[in-house]
């Protein structure tokens, strides 16, 4: 890929897993990578192995209500935003039944409804130059059936119907939208999961042609060529990034 220094990109949930793996790879890419969370110590940790071109900016996505101005002040100081990765997001192991609408709902709005949020707002922003690239982060909950994770599965579904809706409402004027559903990639996220769950675990790595479990550079590979121009006539895909796992036997 050819360079693309200058470009400006968000990234949420990036103090660690999935979302430092991707900013560390824009940053190598030399875009201004601004990396966006609620801890403000993950945060600052994760800049420090960055370097210069890593910019923290803390917020609460799941106050909706600070994220019009969150973003148009993120315009203002960096002038552009061409890159947003919609990464940030929470899961919930619970049984069917135990599982309650406040329980629902807290997994909805951090998964989704903070998706819609500030890429809409984003868009804004996006529409006057007719151009900008949206990545946004499913789950192979959203490829196959699994248990016990219902509200994390429905968002995560949710989210790759947004992905093809936006796609082609936007995709006419200069944005691109697209979708990493990564497989098992090991992160503290992946380790909750199934770290107490060697049965879970065993079945993971079983359907799983390549053997093993990913690596956060992986998906950060995956989002650096969908933000580059090398993706240009790219929009409205789910792209796996999983050892073969949502198609393994």
């Amino acid at each position: 890929m050819k360079n693309e220094s200058g470009k400006v990109a968000v990234v949420t949930g990036a103090g660690s897993g999935l979302g430092f793996g991707i900013a560390e790879k824009f940053v190598s890419n030399g875009y201004q990578t601004i990396l966006v969370g609620r801890d403000i110590d993950k945060l600052n940790n994760a800049k420090n192995l960055l370097g210069d071109l890593a910019f923290v900016k803390s917020c609460d996505l799941n106050d909706l209500t600070s994220i019009p101005p969150f973003v148009e002040g993120l315009i203002h100081e960096f002038g552009k935003i061409d890159i947003l990765v919609n990464n940030a997001g929470i899961n919930m192991k619970k049984d069917f039944i135990e599982v309650t609408d406040e329980d629902f709902l807290k997994v909805l709005t951090t998964n989704l409804v903070s998706v819609f949020s500030i890429t809409r707002e984003v868009v804004k922003d996006m529409l006057k130059r007719e151009s900008g690239s949206i990545i946004n982060i499913s789950s192979m909950a959203a490829q196959y059936g699994l248990p016990r994770v219902i509200a994390y599965s429905s968002s995560k579904t949710a989210i790759e119907g947004f992905t093809r809706a936006l796609a082609s409402e936007l995709s006419g004027r200069g944005i691109r939208v697209n979708c990493i559903a990564p497989g098992f990639i090991e992160t503290p996220m992946t380790a909750k999961a199934l770290n107490d769950d060697p049965v879970r675990k065993g079945k993971a790595l079983g359907r799983t042609p390549m053997g093993k479990m990913g690596k956060p550079s992986d998906i950060g590979e995956a989002a650096a060529y969908l933000a580059s121009d090398a993706a240009g006539f790219v929009t409205g895909v789910v792209l796996c990034v999983d050892g073969g796992n949502s198609i393994g036997f």
